[in-house]
């Protein structure tokens, strides 16, 4: 079966595969054995594969503007998306186009129903017609994102260059396990033997480390093997990494907020440092690349006021860095907070995280089969600790624009232009924002 439409493939490969989620390398294994022998992928490039619980889209951006502003000719496959699923593929720094996409659709449809036919994800098969796209453009680098875990994950046919763990948390427990030493072999997985594979949590598992050591990959560790300083003077804050081959000055502090981003950038220098040879990049692309990375919904704050941000904080460990990025922006007389999240996270722990951080909760169904009900975040807030009174509240809405609408409509009088207010959860609450973001009234803020 073939479409003419990239919606039409979409909607489509959402229903044919009997789950949605089904981890393995077997089908994704031969499907990419086919696509190689019908001369769409050639793989004639080093793939730099990025892993972790939290950090991998900021890395992977990290890696692909670093190598743009150096010239290369970059791919880099990223998921979810938030708004377009052609937000997945970008090449030389630009998301693919429909028309783009679509020829290589066809080509993986195509190898897909040779006998014996082979039945794909969503994922898998999306992902193989955009590492196809990619092959075409010859690239110089190609940049993956692993989408779950990493053993088991699609991204993990194929053979990376340089592999990065980014951190390793709690998240997935029906597919990788409840413990840390669980996840992180997990995330190990993608390690190769021979080759680099770099971990930038500050306390890896020990099982990650094991692994690494008995497949005989080179492993490199934060703070072991490469290191960050923050660098102040009576001008600016700056900072520099030093890796095992060089060492990079004066770097500005990167676009996107958050002290962690500095254990990201660095675990994406590590890698450029392994590729050295191979992938030279200059200082002044290093400059250019950390301050042109950024990445949508992650801790986006958004022109005006009150002050808006959009976070993708769906798990314990995103969580925790949103509520210190929160902390660490100053006052504000009240926060606000628009809520949705899918019910197989540990949504307990999120909002005990955050309850502290947020006085008013607006809480949200989402267009989802696997979303929490509104009633059931506010249950489960309610038994985390919080305590509604005069100036903290929860409500529920049955949807997240409903939740926006009553917020825009409540400035100045209940929501001061001086609050703020946080959109975060699923990546589909920060989808639904975006697509239905109201003006927020034009109101002056009041001297605090």
């Amino acid at each position: 079966m073939a479409f003419d439409k990239l919606s039409d493939w979409l909607a489509h490969l959402e229903t044919v595969h009997k789950t949605a989620i089904d981890l393995g390398l077997t089908r994704v294994g031969e499907m990419k054995l086919r696509l190689q022998q019908a001369g769409a992928l050639k793989l004639n490039y080093p793939i730099l594969t990025v892993g972790g619980t939290n950090g991998k889209g900021s890395t992977c951006a990290y890696l692909e503007q670093m190598l743009l502003a150096a010239g290369y000719r970059v791919g880099c496959h990223t998921s979810p998306h938030v708004l377009d699923f052609t937000e997945r593929a970008r090449f030389n720094g630009v998301d693919a186009t429909e028309a783009q996409l679509l020829p290589y659709f066809h080509a993986v449809e195509s190898a897909r129903v040779q006998s014996p036919e082979v039945s794909l994800t969503y994922y898998e098969f999306t992902l193989l017609a955009i590492v196809c796209w990619f092959d075409a453009q010859q690239p110089d680098a190609v940049v993956l994102e692993v989408g779950l875990g990493g053993r088991l994950d699609a991204t993990n046919v194929f053979d990376s260059e340089v592999a990065i763990v980014t951190s390793v948390d709690i998240d997935h427990v029906g597919f990788l396990g409840d413990t840390r030493e669980a996840i992180g072999f997990e995330k190990a997985g993608i390690f190769r033997t021979g080759k680099t594979a770099i971990c930038a949590d500050p306390n890896p598992p020990q099982s990650l480390i094991d692994h690494a050591q008995t497949i005989g990959a080179d492993l490199k560790l934060i703070h072991r093997d490469f290191h960050y300083q923050v660098v102040q003077d009576d001008q600016r804050k700056q900072w520099r990494f030093i890796g095992e081959h060089s060492t990079r000055n004066s770097l500005a502090m990167p676009a996107m907020r958050g002290d962690y981003q500095l254990a990201n950038a660095s675990a994406a220098l590590a890698a450029l440092d392994t590729l050295r040879e191979q992938l030279p990049v200059t200082q002044q692309a290093v400059r250019v690349g950390i301050s042109n990375a950024v990445v949508r919904g992650r801790f986006q704050v958004l022109p005006g006021q009150p002050t808006t941000i959009l976070d993708v904080a769906h798990n314990p460990h995103a969580a925790r860095a949103l509520a210190k990025n929160i902390n660490q922006m100053g006052y504000a007389p009240y926060t606000h907070a628009v809520f949705g999240a899918m019910a197989d996270k540990d949504i307990g722990q999120v909002l005990r995280i955050m309850r502290d951080v947020v006085d008013h909760w607006y809480v949200c169904d989402l267009p989802s089969a696997r979303a929490a009900t509104a009633e059931q975040l506010r249950a489960i807030l309610l038994d985390s600790g919080f305590v509604a009174d005069q100036d903290h509240s929860v409500q529920t809405f049955d949807s997240v624009q409903s939740a926006l609408a009553h917020l825009s409509a409540s400035v100045p009088t209940q929501v001061s232009p001086n609050d703020r207010i946080i959109i975060f959860g699923s990546f589909v609450t920060v989808e639904q924002a975006l697509k239905g973001m109201p003006r927020f009234p034009s109101v002056p803020a009041e001297s605090t």
